[in-house]
Parts: C-alpha cells; sequence; structure tokens
C-alpha cells in the first residue's frame, strides 16, 4: 500500500510535542508538505525534514499544489474552522488539533463541509486513546459501574498560563482561557464515558485574577505557545460550571492555569449505581458502598502517558484516525459530538458574562 501523503499546517509546539513522532514513524502515511505562516520555523522544519518535503506559509497554496490525502492542522484556534473547512472541500481527509473551532456556527460549518465532501474529518481527543481511559470505558460499557447518573471532571494548575500574551491568552484567537484549552480535555471525556449524553443547559462562572503574576511557571504543559512581552490577555484563568444533560445526569467542572492549590491535576470522577471511579492521570480507581471500599488501582506506566505509543493518547488518536481512513474502522468521534462541545463551551462563557442558567 502507498502511504497516505499528509500536509501539515502549524510547526508549533502542538504539532512537535503531539503529532510529528507518529507521522515519521507510521507505515501507512507520511509527510510531503509543511505550512506555517512564520518563516523562522519553515526554516526550522526545512533542517529537519529537508528536500523531499515541501514548504509553504499560504494553506491554500500548499492544499492546491501538493494535493495532499490528509491535512493535519496544528494550528491557533481561530483557524480550525477555515482550514478544515477549505481542506475538506478540496478533497482531503482532515485531522484537526483541539477544540473543534471556537464558534458553534464555525463548527457546524465544518460539518457541512465534511458533509459535502465524504471525507474523514476527526478532531483529537487524545484522552480517549490513553490506556486507562480504554480499560475505564469497557468495564463502564459491560455494565461494571451501572447508571452513571453524575460526575465531576477538571484539570487545574497552580501556575501554567501558556504563551502569556500570545494567541492563548487572546480572545479573538484562543476562543477563551483555560475552560476551552483544558476543558475540552476532561469534558469530552467524561462524556465519552457517560456515553456522550445530549447536554440540555449549563450555567458557569470565569475569574481572571493572574494576568499580571509573575510566579515562575510549575506545569511543563504552559510551554505550549510563544511569550509575547506587554502582549493580550482578555481570557478567564479558571471557570467553574455545571452541565445538565437530556438524560438527568449532571457534570460539576472546574478549570484554571492559575490558582492556589496544592499541585495540578487532571481528573473525571463518575458517580455509578454499582460503583464510582476516579479517573487521575490516566490512573483509575473503584469504589463501592461497603466500609473498605477502595476496589482496586489500576495503573499504567507513567511513559504511557502521553504521546507516541500506539496504543495511547495523541499517538493512538492518529492511528485511529488512519484506521478509519483506510481499514474503514467506526470511528470513536464524529463532528456531532465537536457540536455539542462547542455549544457547551460557548454557553458557559454566556452564562459567566449573564449570569444566568443557558439553555442548548
Amino acid at each position: 500500500m502507498e502511504k497516505l501523503r499528509v500536509g501539515v499546517v502549524g510547526f508549533g509546539g502542538i504539532f512537535n510535542g503531539a503529532h510529528k513522532s507518529t507521522w515519521k514513524t507510521s507505515s501507512r502515511a507520511g509527510i510531503v508538505a509543511i505550512c506555517d505562516i512564520n518563516p523562522k520555523k519553515l526554516e526550522k522544519a526545512k533542517a529537519e525534514f529537508g528536500g523531499k518535503v515541501q514548504y509553504f506559509t499560504d494553506y491554500k497554496e500548499m492544499i492546491d499544489t501538493v494535493k495532499p490525502d490528509v491535512v493535519d492542522i496544528c494550528t491557533p484556534n481561530y483557524v480550525h474552522s477555515p482550514i478544515a473547512c477549505y481542506a475538506l472541500d478540496h478533497g482531503c481527509h482532515t485531522f484537526c488539533e483541539k477544540p473543534d473551532s471556537i464558534s458553534v456556527e464555525d463548527v457546524i460549518k465544518m460539518k457541512e463541509a465534511q458533509d459535502r465532501s465524504g471525507k474523514v474529518l476527526m478532531v483529537m481527543r487524545n484522552n480517549r486513546h490513553l490506556g486507562g481511559s480504554q480499560l475505564l470505558k469497557k468495564m463502564i460499557s459491560d455494565g461494571d459501574l451501572g447508571e452513571i447518573y453524575t460526575g465531576r471532571c477538571g484539570w487545574i494548575r497552580k501556575r501554567g498560563i501558556p504563551g502569556k500574551g500570545g494567541w492563548f491568552t487572546t480572545k479573538a484567537q484562543s476562543g477563551g482561557g483555560p475552560l476551552i484549552d483544558l476543558g475540552v480535555h476532561m469534558i469530552d471525556l467524561a462524556l465519552y464515558m457517560m456515553g456522550n449524553p445530549r447536554p440540555v443547559s449549563v450555567v458557569g462562572s470565569t475569574y481572571c485574577k493572574f494576568a499580571n503574576d509573575e510566579s515562575e511557571s510549575d506545569s511543563v504543559h504552559s510551554n505550549f505557545g510563544e511569550k509575547v512581552e506587554g502582549g493580550t490577555f482578555d481570557v478567564e484563568d479558571l471557570a467553574t460550571g455545571f452541565i445538565k444533560f437530556e438524560n438527568g445526569a449532571s457534570l460539576q467542572i472546574e478549570f484554571s492555569w492559575a490558582s492556589n492549590i496544592e499541585k495540578e491535576t487532571r481528573f473525571v470522577e463518575l458517580r455509578g449505581t454499582k460503583k464510582g471511579a476516579k479517573w487521575q492521570d490516566n490512573f483509575f480507581t473503584l469504589y463501592d458502598g461497603k466500609k473498605n471500599n477502595k476496589l482496586k488501582d489500576f495503573m499504567l506506566m507513567r511513559k504511557q502517558l502521553f504521546y507516541g505509543d500506539k496504543l495511547n493518547g495523541h499517538g493512538g488518536n492518529l492511528q485511529h484516525f488512519l484506521d478509519v481512513i483506510i481499514d474503514g474502522a467506526k470511528p470513536d468521534y464524529v463532528i456531532d459530538q465537536g457540536i455539542d462541545m462547542i455549544k457547551i463551551l460557548c454557553a458557559i462563557y454566556e452564562s459567566a458574562k449573564t449570569g444566568k442558567e443557558v439553555q442548548l
């Protein structure tokens, strides 16, 4: 089988840290073109990939010239939708980093482009592909936890603001702060475990208390993005909220880039009628109602938590994308889930602004 030809848009931190290793080692797909609007980043790409790859500063020119089989979008959030729509409309299977988009209107445009094209569109949901997540999902599907009726999830940092002053902290480019940056991860994992119930209403609050804080970051994840001295910071640094679903279930949420807590953690806690579960950093524990109710810790090696492994994280998600294209595998993500996600996030921002519950 000839390798699928991949065109990359965005040669920044998320591509180099989470996507590149999969494309470089895959027997089924390989990079043939790289696009970035920053000439300095393109020079780094040329130094690494050499003359076997074509280089562009305009994604439309890349797609029109190279006609790749696959476009991998690793750009700031606000251009996810226009790039995805252009790629799909020009016959390319499309993979996009999270979040799906920064507005409901834009993510609906992505769905419409997918429907027109007949091509595969997927958006990164890497936490679904961690080993611990896969095991817990199977147990839930097998009925081990009973009915999942409520839960809570979060990703909270002590100090970990990414790219301060740059696009991460500029609402017009990012869509928001930790709610849209981190919330898409843990809300998605919780909904995935719960069977993707349809959201019907939200209420939320947002805060910005650390825009001028100069404390040193303690989060490796804050290395994403490039700092801009004197740049824009018009997003929240903490968001909380509550989501209700059509089936009666509910979910509490909390996400922060900076807050006075013990340490950074990401978690999903689920309450089931037979057992409860706490997922934390890819390890999870089950509980029941007995006196000594800690049933078992399910742990995987820490080296498997993040990137590169076929069965884990970003690498696993990209491999699944290839399985869908090449083998016709059933996708574990569809764009309708992305529409629900962006509806939730945008409604929480609206609720925070108005002080009222928002119906979806």
